[in-house]
């Protein structure tokens, strides 16, 4: 069965940032950003942490999620949305599907956290669990969309989404002065690329950079080799970035992003502790990476304002990375 595509799209800009803006303010949060003194001393840096997790539905992805839901028709929204994420995505298009009274489907890893696929249900979404690897996600998908005739809202490569998440950097150029660079996980790419899209725009003179686990550093290596590498399965704690990039965020990245920073599991599970502890919120692995990224890194961030991404909240409160 063929796998359902989106049809080739130009990549979002700054006017369809500017739209998503307004489109989806009645249904996110303006999240607030966090500064800890003890974190900056570690990192030898001021660092200044956009907490995503506190977005509805307990990511970022709420943003783009909306914006592609309030973007639809009505002949679009009456089949319904459909989708495959590892949670978020799923978990915040099942939030804007709902906001809309509109039915909405998730292909989910067997694999992924009880919370995610419980948060998916609890906004009205269905799950449809797969096996845990981009092959079996997209061919479950694809018989998904066969049977519901649903729309596709793709978790990242869709320039809704992009132009959705693009207002988070937006935010954070407005309520932190004097930004040297910008750091967010990455993994398909969503996130990143609407950085790179508002900041090329509207901040052209602030570093992006990207964080990403040692395990899964196909994006990495994408940047070093020109041309985007994907892993089918790879295996991290940081569940939300086992993705590959995808040509309309390969476009963004390949163009704007500075760097590529890797790190360890174990520096993941240390930089999410340290979060817990001194900034006393939620997030979870995949949020971890970019401050893991700053401390493996320290002469790259030195004396530097640092916006940093923390890009969700949800987590399995039962299967802690570090019980």
């Amino acid at each position: 069965m063929t796998t359902p595509t989106l049809a080739p799209a130009s990549p979002p800009t700054l006017d369809d940032v500017l739209a998503a803006h307004e489109r989806i303010r009645p249904h996110i949060h303006e999240t607030p950003v966090l500064t800890s003194r003890f974190i900056d001393g570690a990192a030898g840096a001021s660092l200044f942490f956009k907490c995503e997790n506190l977005q509805k539905a307990g990511a970022f992805k709420a943003r783009g999620a909306s914006n592609a839901v309030f973007s639809l028709t009505e002949a679009q929204a009456a089949r319904g949305v459909a989708t495959h994420s590892s949670g978020n995505h799923g978990t915040c298009l099942s939030y804007a599907a709902g906001r809309r009274g509109i039915p909405c489907t998730v292909v989910m890893p067997r694999t992924a956290p009880q919370a995610k696929k419980d948060a998916v249900r609890g906004y009205g979404g269905r799950v449809v669990e797969c096996e845990p690897s981009t092959t079996s996600r997209e061919a479950v998908f694809a018989e998904v969309v066969a049977e519901t005739g649903a729309e596709f809202v793709h978790p990242y490569n869709d320039p809704r989404v992009i132009a959705g998440q693009a207002t988070c950097a937006r935010e954070l150029i407005a309520q932190v002065e004097g930004l040297d660079a910008v750091i967010a996980p990455i993994g398909g790419g969503g996130m990143v690329s609407g950085t790179c899209l508002t900041l090329s725009a509207l901040a052209p003179g602030i570093r992006i950079y990207a964080a990403e686990p040692e395990q899964a550093d196909d994006a990495h290596r994408s940047l070093k080799a020109g041309r985007i590498i994907a892993d089918d399965a790879p295996v991290t704690v940081a569940d939300g970035l086992k993705v590959p990039l995808k040509d309309l965020t390969w476009h963004f990245v390949s163009r704007h992003v500075t760097d590529i920073l890797t790190v360890s599991e174990a520096e993941i599970v240390a930089a999410m502790q340290l979060i817990w502890k001194r900034l006393k919120i939620v997030m979870e692995p995949s949020s971890a990476v970019p401050l893991a990224a700053i401390l493996r890194n320290p002469h790259v961030f030195a004396g530097q304002r640092v916006g940093v991404i923390i890009t969700g909240g949800n987590v399995d409160l039962d299967k802690m990375p570090w019980q």
